[in-house]
């Protein structure tokens, strides 16, 4: 079964995502402490992690920039209700999902089954394999994972190439955000601006001033330009 870590600085909290996930059969490991976080990420090398924000030592932020820069695993950050800013923060930083405190037990395994899938499902999509595509200026390497730009690798989260594969794969076709959050996220319900925040950071990274790929369709929703 999937190994998991779980970040949190109190314990009783991390205590009780630990015993939850066990009950669903998966292996977890806790750290309570953003550098300890770090250590036990290149240790075991977990399947996904659910990162707190405020951590001693080193934030959920400092936490996840240092991950991103080795590591593509699902990051599911806890965030305070209040705190609308740091989901998009962490968003922003690479993180796949967040999960709003209090959250239910129900919503935590869901949020972790969904990400966990969506990795099994683009690793063993036998189609897509050894298919590399060229549109415009863009080289998308569907086995590896790997978008360049003019031979330049780019640096995708694992998210951000699931929605430009989704994207490009159905090319023209216009999508709303809801559309887009139960295809490429999974989920039924959810924050739509999780959507927004994710194109937004692809069209930084993929487009120029004269290259323009991920197109608005204002009032409706988003779709990838083919010509």
């Amino acid at each position: 079964m999937s190994n998991i870590l779980v970040v949190d600085d109190e314990r009783p909290i991390a205590e009780i995502i630990k015993y939850n996930l066990q009950k669903e059969g998966f292996t977890v490991q806790t750290a309570y402490d953003g550098e300890e976080a770090i250590k036990l990420v290149r240790k075991i090398n977990p399947e996904l992690i659910i990162l707190d924000i405020m951590l001693p030592k080193k934030n959920g932020f400092e936490v996840l920039r240092e991950i991103r820069m080795e590591y593509m695993m699902p990051v599911i950050m806890l965030t305070a209700k209040e705190e609308e800013n740091d989901k998009i923060t962490g968003l922003e930083l690479g993180a796949d999902d967040y999960i709003t405190k209090p959250f239910s037990n129900k919503e935590l395994i869901a949020r972790v089954r969904a990400n966990l899938r969506r990795v099994k499902l683009s690793s063993t999509n036998e189609e897509m394999k050894a298919k590399i595509i060229n549109v415009g200026n863009l080289t998308i390497d569907m086995n590896t994972y790997e978008v360049s730009r003019d031979k330049d690798i780019i640096d995708l989260t694992n998210r951000e190439f699931d929605l430009l594969k989704y994207l490009f794969l159905n090319s023209d076709r216009v999508f709303n955000r809801e559309h887009l959050l139960k295809e490429v996220w999974g989920y039924e319900f959810g924050d739509l601006r999780t959507v927004d925040v994710t194109v937004r950071r692809l069209r930084e990274k993929i487009e120029t001033e004269n290259d323009k790929y991920i197109i608005t369709k204002r009032g409706t929703g988003y779709y990838f330009k083919s010509k």
